[in-house]
Formats: C-alpha cells, sequence, structure tokens
C-alpha cells in the first residue's frame, strides 16, 4: 500500500509541475527593477495571459532558452511608444510597474556606457507597429527598456511559446510578491 501512495504522489508532483505550474529563475536585468537576476518565480501554465502580465515564454531567437517579460500589446492591437507613453489602439494606457527614478538612472548608465551623455536618449525609444498584432500571439517588453530584448527585437510571440504566467515571486524572501 505504501509503495502505491508514494507512486501516485511522485505521478501528482510530476503532473503539477509539468502541466499546471512552473518555477523559473530570472536571469539578466530586461525585468528591472520589478525581477532581478536569481530571483525565483511560479509560473502557473494555464492562467489567463492579460496586458501587463509577466510571462515566460521560449525564447524565438535562441533555441533551448527561454524569456521573461511584460504582455504589452494583446491580439488585435496596434502598439506606439511616443515620448515615453504607450499607445494602445492610438489611447494612451498607463505602466504603472515602470519606475520614474529607475528609468532616470537607466538612462544615465546607457548615457555613460555608450559615450552619448548630453544627447537625447530616451528610456523607452519611440516605436510604432506597422500592423496589428496577430491572432494568436503578444507584444511583450522588458521593463527595463534600455536593455531589454523583446518583442521590439524578434517580433510577435506565440501564445503557444509562452510557458506560463507569473504568479509569485519566492526567493528572495525579504521580496516575495504575488503577481
Amino acid at each position: 500500500m505504501t509503495i502505491v501512495f508514494v507512486a501516485i504522489a511522485v505521478l501528482g508532483v510530476q503532473y503539477l509541475t509539468t502541466e499546471v505550474i512552473g518555477n523559473d529563475t530570472v536571469v539578466g536585468t530586461s525585468m528591472n527593477p520589478t525581477l532581478a537576476p536569481d530571483d525565483k518565480v511560479i509560473i502557473l501554465r494555464h492562467k489567463k495571459i492579460t496586458r501587463n502580465a509577466i510571462v515566460v515564454l521560449d525564447a524565438p531567437d535562441e533555441p533551448g532558452s527561454y524569456y521573461i517579460k511584460r504582455v504589452v500589446g494583446l491580439p488585435g492591437e496596434t502598439v506606439e511608444v511616443k515620448d515615453e507613453k504607450l499607445y494602445i489602439d492610438g489611447k494612451q494606457v498607463a505602466q504603472p510597474y515602470l519606475n520614474d527614478a529607475f528609468m532616470r538612472q537607466a538612462v544615465k548608465a546607457w548615457q555613460t556606457t555608450h559615450d552619448t551623455v548630453g544627447q537625447g536618449v530616451s528610456f523607452t525609444d519611440n516605436f510604432k507597429l506597422k500592423e496589428k498584432v496577430p491572432a494568436g500571439h503578444y507584444f511583450v517588453l522588458g521593463d527595463d527598456r534600455r536593455v531589454s530584448h523583446d518583442s521590439r527585437d524578434f517580433g510577435f510571440v506565440k501564445k503557444s511559446a509562452i510557458r506560463g504566467v507569473v504568479a509569485l515571486r519566492y526567493w528572495p524572501l525579504n521580496h516575495m510578491k504575488f503577481f
């Protein structure tokens, strides 16, 4: 009887971790200051994907790797950034996850690193998509727009490439947060 119970428990845990939840570690700085390198997160594989959700996706340009990004554009929408403001279908949309102090610091660091101090550098360069986000796809950006490799570089992300929606940062413990 104990063997059957252990076998059922092992199969149950395996099912949960492959079909329901996932555990990932943040690599890179593209989601600063929201998520930092080595943060550990739990994702929900079947949670509805909404605007501003943080998702883990299979890297479209790096097989076997994954990225963590924020969903900005949903299927059927137009996306534009102009003068640091996000526009969806021509209407300004709030970006409450962006931090003004962090944005100023990131621009300053970028200017120093790239020898562009005193030149007009913005946190998010202006862009406008030439087409709507296709059905079954999403447009994603990192929170640190100066360093993020995201949909501006690799294009739209298929829904099937999204591994899950970040639900919880559990490490480090003193920064635990539900999303």
